[in-house]
């Protein structure tokens, strides 16, 4: 069992966030997950999933399997164990990004655990994904997001492709969770690949 860490910000694309977390636990993996009240918020207003940060309850997801194996961490949680680069991880997903975050992370800032725990696994020189969600991109976005990917980090927008011709919205969610889950190396079955 692998821990990976997972970020969720206040970007639009919750449906991004919660199809990953079921992916990964159904894979078996222990999650380390960390909400922003802004993730909180869009968790709310895009699925309807109330989720208490103070007293968080696993089943607020409604998760499809493996909530024994998600670990809570406040987002303000500074003693929590991702918060050190002692805690061995096999990577980390800030998904969706908002683009407040990515700045933060960029310039190194710690303001809460979600940008604490990536500084981490930049200065560890382990996996970092961060999957923005925002269009258009101004030039602060994109030198933030230059800066990131000098660091290590893999900048992964949530953009779906359309060649393995989806059907529904859950095709092009899967498209983009395959993809985190490729860079993870957490084998995904999600979507017909190019080429077979």
């Amino acid at each position: 069992m692998n821990d990976i860490v997972v970020g969720i910000t206040g970007a639009s694309g919750a449906a991004y966030a919660t199809r990953l977390l079921d992916v990964l636990l159904g894979a078996r993996q222990r999650v380390h997950l960390t909400i922003s009240p802004a993730g909180a918020q869009v968790l709310w207003t895009e699925l309807g999933l109330r989720c208490e940060l103070e007293s968080f309850d696993p089943r607020s997801l409604q998760l499809k399997q493996g909530s024994e194996r998600l670990v809570y961490h406040h987002y303000l949680d500074y003693s929590a164990s991702i918060a050190s680069g002692s805690f061995l991880t096999s990577g980390m997903v800030i998904c969706p990004c908002s683009m407040g975050t990515l700045a933060g992370v960029a310039n190194g800032l710690s303001n809460n655990l979600i940008q604490r725990a990536a500084d981490v696994h930049l200065k560890e020189r382990r996996k970092l994904i961060v999957v923005p969600r925002e269009t258009p991109l101004g030039s602060i976005q994109l030198e933030n997001m230059k800066r990131l990917a000098d660091a290590g980090a893999v900048v992964l927008p949530a953009m779906p492709g359309f060649y393995h011709q989806p059907k529904s919205i859950h095709d092009l969610v899967d498209f983009v969770v395959a993809r985190i889950c490729d860079q993870l190396g957490v084998s995904a079955d999600l979507v017909r690949r190019w080429g077979t």
